[in-house]
């Protein structure tokens, strides 16, 4: 686990928190009126107009160029984990353009993230594994992936608020954890050549996978808050791409005597997640109600309060 792969990590974690801070300030003001496809669309259209969501979308450029260049230079298992850090960023970001400041209880639950994360990864000290995955396991890992994403697709449409949020929100960190191991894939080709890359399969499978993860997290932050969406969305990813890192590029964690103190690692990320989820200062109205510093000038339209 080299020190460049966790600073790249870390640069792309604080860039993805980022766009989702600054995509859900424009989705909060744009509501969820679950009018199906149609609705969406016109929202998406709406959205694209929108100062805070198109600076969302750079933000989220630049993640994927962060993170290829962290998966270049170290394994999924680490890399993916590593971006858990960006719901810590996201409520610090968070705290400063919707002008709520964390209090201690969130305070207590960042540290129990930011511990159960460096005691998993130094439990688990993931190998490097392949660069590359052969396609019968892609083909087997493809239709797992798909069975997931529809079934928590599904599920979600039959609910509203935090439960929908949470829902799609998982089904995009599964997506998005299938679009860093494709990314992976793509930079581990890129010693045969640009030119060999591109008329191979997996830049363009990383494309469509790339936007069906945007348009579920989009689903995602339209249907509730960021305190019922980012946890799923980040613990899902950092978990599925372990996973993935096993099944497709040999990547392994430590076992025997170090797997307790790896269950301990996850148990306090599963709280220090409920916790910022469960926090006072950002629970509920958040992430979607207007600060008073939003004057009459200060081009900032106050949202619909969500449904938590």
């Amino acid at each position: 686990m080299s020190v460049l792969t966790v600073v790249l990590a870390l640069f792309a974690a604080l860039s993805n928190a980022a766009a989702s801070v600054l995509q859900r300030h424009a989705a909060a003001q744009d509501g969820d009126d679950g009018g199906g496809a149609r609705s969406a669309v016109r929202s998406m259209l709406r959205l694209v107009r929108d100062r805070y969501w198109v600076a969302g979308a750079a933000l989220l450029a630049v993640t994927t160029v962060l993170q290829a260049a962290a998966l270049s230079v170290g394994s999924l298992a680490v890399v993916q984990p590593l971006m858990a850090t960006e719901l810590l960023f996201t409520l610090m970001v968070g705290s400063m353009v919707f002008h709520r400041r964390p209090d201690p209880r969130t305070w207590l639950a960042f540290v129990a993230l930011a511990v159960g994360l460096a005691l998993f990864l130094g439990a688990a000290a993931p190998s490097a594994g392949h660069d590359t995955a052969s396609p019968d396991l892609w083909l087997w890992a493809g239709v797992a992936l798909s069975g997931m994403v529809t079934g928590l697709v599904l599920a979600g449409r039959l609910v509203r608020g935090s439960p929908r949020a949470a829902l799609f929100g998982l089904a995009s960190a599964v997506s998005f954890g299938g679009t860093a191991a494709l990314l992976k894939e793509v930079t581990g080709r890129l010693p045969q050549g640009v030119g060999a890359v591109l008329s191979q399969w997996p830049p363009y499978a990383t494309a469509v996978v790339g936007v069906i993860s945007f348009v579920l997290l989009q689903s995602a932050l339209r249907a509730g808050s960021l305190a019922a969406s980012q946890p799923a969305l980040t613990l899902g990813d950092a978990l599925t791409s372990v996973a993935l890192g096993w099944a497709l590029f040999g990547e392994q964690i430590g076992l025997g005597v170090r797997v307790l103190p790896e269950l301990v690692g996850v148990a306090l990320i599963g709280v220090g997640s409920v916790g910022l989820a469960r926090a006072p200062s950002v629970h509920g109205s958040w992430d979607t109600a207007s600060s008073s510093r939003d004057g009459p000038g200060s081009g900032v339209r106050k949202p619909e309060r969500q449904e938590s």
